[in-house]
């Protein structure tokens, strides 16, 4: 919980949603999209905490403060195909990369490095 709270604080949102956004699909006809703020922070929560498309969409219905740190409700969580399409549109595009290397560079800045892996061991080090 401490993690996603710190991980709000310093992701610089702004900069990476203007990135993502013009290959971000606006929903027109059928379902409406889901809100790319919301995608962008399930896709870094799959990196952080190793979840695969299937375990991120069963954990967003089982955690709350994943839900919370994603913007959504229990109403309307993304399938996990929904998921692996976002991802494969950040690769497709070449921002998945980037997307890290922005965040890791923005830590790196103010003396923070990211363990990656599972859960358990998803931390901030202040160095």
């Amino acid at each position: 919980e401490l993690f996603l709270i710190e991980m709000d604080q310093v992701v610089p949102w702004k900069g990476l949603i203007a990135l993502i956004e013009p290959h971000y699909p606006k929903g027109e006809g059928g379902r409406p999209a889901y809100p790319l703020m919301a995608m962008l922070r399930i896709h870094l929560m799959q990196n952080w905490f190793g979840y695969s498309d299937p375990a991120m969409e069963e954990a967003l219905y089982e955690t709350t403060i994943l839900r919370q740190f994603a913007g959504l409700s229990l109403e309307r969580i993304p399938d996990e195909t929904t998921i692996l399409n976002f991802r494969r549109l950040l690769e497709k595009h070449e921002l998945a990369a980037g997307i890290l290397g922005v965040i890791n560079g923005y830590l790196g800045d103010r003396g923070l490095s990211l363990r990656q892996g599972t859960i358990v061991d998803a931390t901030l080090i202040h160095a």
